[in-house]
């Protein structure tokens, strides 16, 4: 185990940080002119059209008949009737969210390895824990199909490892893969895994973070001999 930070594979690519970002500014500015057009439509529309009739305002017709009144005033006119609400714009803030989300995904996405302790960066936060003394489980596990070229068909395949330190209820999920990479590189694999067992004490927790260092040599091995 080395006490020099390493920086984990996790994060996207160069291009793919350029394409996630280009497709999350699209969603935020379509949600965005969705948001304003129902707020600018309507002096929008007034501008288009030109003056409309001379009478402004149903109180400076209220002497004439309804039958009379141009058909702006009459719909002005009935209470119970009102053109679109600006709130339908709403709508649009979903995308606008899911864009801005995309982008910081993307750009902010980031994991690293300082001794034992290991920090890893999303969207909007950074979550860190202790892999020495930490409840390690697998994460995100899968069964390999018959196209797959890093284990058996039907073998168990752990995606993701979920540290928890004590005391806490919120753990720490760190990828094994990497956007475009089918698993990380060997000596992240290994340095994950040693550690995991460096300093681990003897506890209820001790088996299932030694599996899961053995799954990561293993991964190891593969990528080596691969």
């Amino acid at each position: 185990m080395t006490n020099q930070e390493l920086r984990l594979s996790v994060g996207a690519s160069p291009a793919q940080r350029v394409v996630a970002v280009v497709i999350g500014v699209l969603l935020a500015a379509v949600g965005a002119a969705f948001v304003v057009l129902p707020l600018v439509a309507d002096g929008l529309l007034r501008r288009l059209t030109g003056p409309g009739d001379p009478l402004a305002s149903y109180e400076e017709a209220r002497d004439l008949p309804p039958g009379l009144l141009p058909p702006a005033l009459r719909d002005s006119a009935d209470p119970h009737q009102s053109g679109p609400s600006p709130l339908i714009g709403l709508c649009g803030l979903p995308f606008v969210l899911l864009g801005l989300y995309l982008v910081l995904r993307v750009l902010r996405t980031a994991a690293w390895l300082d001794g034992s302790r290991v920090r890893v960066r999303g969207a909007l936060r950074t979550r860190t824990a202790d892999l020495a003394t930490a409840r390690i489980e697998s994460g995100a596990v899968s069964y390999r199909g018959a196209d797959d070229d890093d284990g058996p068909a039907g073998g168990r395949q752990v995606r993701s490892v979920l540290a928890t330190d004590r005391g806490s209820t919120r753990g720490v999920t760190i990828a094994l893969r990497g956007m475009g990479l089918p698993v990380l590189p060997p000596s992240e694999l290994r340095a994950l895994a040693d550690a995991i067992t460096a300093r681990r004490p003897v506890d209820e927790w001790a088996g299932e973070a030694h599996a899961v260092a053995d799954h990561l040599h293993h991964l190891a091995e593969r990528q080596s001999t691969g």
